[in-house]
Formats: C-alpha cells, sequence, structure tokens
C-alpha cells in the first residue's frame, strides 16, 4: 500500500518554481521530471514526497491559512534535525532550508526520505507472528525514546535554541493560554483542569532533548521490525522535563478500554490496541528501569498530556471554524478535543 496520496485539491505546489529551486540548492540533482505526491496522514504541517527519476526527497511546510504564533517553524525545525541528526541515527537528514514563500507559498524545508514500515491502525496484510512483533515494537519504541532523552543537549546545536529553565511552568501557561485563543465554546470542565494544573506543578529536576510528538506513527520500522529506522514530524522538539516527553506517548499509546470517541475520533484505533502492545504501565516500568528516572509523578504529565493534545485539536477545528482550511478530516476535531478534556480531568483523579 502506497504511503502517498495525490495532492489534495487547494494544497498543490507551483512544480516549476519548485523544480528550478531544487537546481539551484541541491548538488548532484537528476535531469528529469519532478514529481509530487503527498503524504496523506498527519493533521497539521503539510508533506510531500518528492522524486526526480531515482532521486527523492520530503518537503514539508506549514498549513494552510493563519497559524498560532511560534508554531509551524519551519526553519526551527530545520535546525533541529541537523543537531539531532548527527547523535540519533533514526532522525533524518536535513537538505535546505528556503524562507522564500514565493516558492511554495510559505518557508519550508526538504529532507532525505527514508523507506521502511510506518504502522498505524493495523499491520500489513500478511504479517504473521503480531502478538510478538507488538511486543517488539513496544520495547523499540521505549529503549529509542531512553536513548533520545540521554543525548547531552549541551554537546549540539540545541543549547543555542533551547532554554530549559522553567520548561514546565512555561508549557502550563503557554498551553492554557494557547486553548483561551483557539476557543469556539465554554467548556465548563476546562476551568477546574486548568486550575489543578498550576496547582499541582511538579519541580522538574532535569533538563533533556524531548521529541514531545513521540508516537509509533511518528516512527517507521525496518521490514523485520528489529529496528527504528526513522522518527519524523520534530516540530515540537525542544529541551525540557523528559517525562513531559514521556507523557506525551503515553497519551498517544492507547488501550483498547479507553473512551470509544478516543478510540474512534480520527478513524479507526491506533494499532497498540491490539494484542501484545504494552499497556501504558509497562511503558512507564519499562522506562523506568532502562532510564533510572523516578516516575512518580508520571500522572501529572499524562494529565498534561492530554489536555496539550485537546488544544492542538481544538486549534485545527478553530481554523476549520473560521474556515480557515475547508479538510472535512478537521469538523470533528471540537468533539474530539472535548474528550481529551474530560480523559485529562478524569487522570486528575487517580
Amino acid at each position: 500500500m502506497s504511503d502517498t496520496i495525490t495532492v489534495r485539491e487547494g494544497e498543490e505546489l507551483d512544480i516549476i518554481k519548485l523544480f528550478q529551486f531544487l537546481e539551484q540548492t541541491i548538488d548532484d540533482l537528476p535531469s528529469g521530471t519532478l514529481n509530487i505526491r503527498q503524504f496523506g496522514a498527519g493533521h497539521s504541517n503539510l508533506t510531500y514526497a518528492l522524486t526526480i527519476g531515482s532521486w527523492e526527497a520530503v518537503l514539508r511546510r506549514p498549513p494552510l491559512g493563519p497559524v498560532a504564533a511560534k508554531a509551524h517553524d519551519m526553519e526551527r525545525e530545520f535546525q533541529v534535525l541537523k543537531s539531532i541528526h548527527q547523535v540519533f541515527p533514526a532522525c533524518p537528514k536535513p537538505l535546505v532550508f528556503s524562507a522564500d514563500e514565493s516558492i511554495v507559498g510559505s518557508p519550508f524545508f526538504v529532507m532525505e526520505r527514508r523507506h521502511g514500515i510506518v504502522l498505524d491502525t493495523a499491520f500489513p496484510e500478511g504479517t504473521i507472528d503480531r502478538v510478538k512483533k507488538a511486543q517488539q515494537l513496544s520495547e523499540i519504541m521505549v529503549d529509542q525514546l531512553v536513548e533520545l532523552h540521554a543525548i547531552d543537549y549541551r554537546k549540539t546545536a540545541l543549547i543555542d535554541i533551547v532554554k530549559p529553565e522553567g520548561f514546565m511552568e512555561r508549557q502550563v501557561n503557554g498551553w492554557i493560554g494557547r486553548y483561551e485563543k483557539a476557543k469556539t465554546e465554554d467548556i465548563k470542565e476546562v476551568t477546574e483542569l486548568t486550575k489543578w494544573l498550576i496547582e499541582q506543578l511538579p519541580k522538574s529536576t532535569e533538563s533533556t532533548i524531548i521529541h514531545y510528538d513521540y508516537k509509533l506513527n511518528n516512527a517507521m520500522f525496518s521490514e523485520d521490525y528489529q529496528k527504528m529506522v526513522g522518527l519524523f514530524d520534530w516540530e515540537m522538539t525542544t529541551v525540557g522535563d523528559p517525562l513531559a516527553d514521556l507523557g506525551a506517548a503515553l497519551s498517544y499509546w492507547m488501550h483498547p478500554d479507553d473512551p470509544k470517541m478516543m478510540l474512534y475520533g480520527l478513524g479507526e484505533p491506533p494499532i497498540t490496541v491490539q494484542e501484545g502492545f504494552y499497556t501504558r504501565q509497562q511503558f512507564i516500568d519499562r522506562y523506568a528501569e532502562k532510564s533510572g528516572r523516578d516516575v512518580s509523578d508520571i500522572q501529572y504529565y499524562l494529565t498534561f498530556a492530554y489536555f496539550k493534545l485537546a488544544v492542538i485539536c481544538q486549534q485545527i477545528y478553530y481554523r476549520y471554524h473560521q474556515g480557515q482550511t475547508k479538510d472535512k478530516r478537521f469538523t470533528h476535531m471540537g468533539e474530539f478535543a472535548k474528550v481529551l478534556i474530560l480523559q485529562a480531568l478524569k487522570c486528575t483523579k487517580k
């Protein structure tokens, strides 16, 4: 099954201008016709597959319409990739960045294309030993997160673009502010939830590189499922509390007994509901064992992760509600945001 689709209407790129740009900036670019297809998954940045003969790459640009302040910063993501690619093999190599909006309508960057298996809602047809593979993938996901958190960010260029001090306080207050700006109706539970998040804020004791969008369908695996060969969507990557990254990963790692709207709100449930995949507790336990970190406050970080995810969904829905995008996939994002808020509030009671 192809991982790309025909470019969606309204999201086309100027093929002539882009080809001219590639000719000027990419060494040893072959002659031929530039072909562009779109990666259909994802609800944020727009991502395209570029091919010219045997040459191939990936282009990322922000979504259409106005975007939240400081969001979808292509130059920052490009710099993050440059820093992390050198020390974390699963990170793809960035090739070129451009701030010239006349080429594709916004700043953008081009990076190498990786090949492998990306899992979303199911294994490829004909996959054998699925339970064993699910266990194996769970272990790889935890271990790669531990490996990322073990990198000394002070030895990378990230040190020049991050501010670890006061990370969680900024995060909590910042995401509450983003929610208020993207609000399309009053949800009474938000007041109780945000009050709890502020009052229960844990004291961070460590700062590491955090991916902050770490989930199974952002990862790519080898054909034998033995290795992670790619990790994508580094847009939210920064340096901060590693447990915030763990909490974010857990919020995506769904259980079969999670609320039905959480499981089916964006389509079919994620593959982690299938037999053999770790429970959230097993994910937490292996992370604690491999990293040596105290995870006793993880419930706070999971609560915040659900809230953050709710805000992201609400921001997407706000753009749809305001007519800034016509993508019909976003019709029910507001309802999904409500479900995530209720799930976050439920976590505060545990």
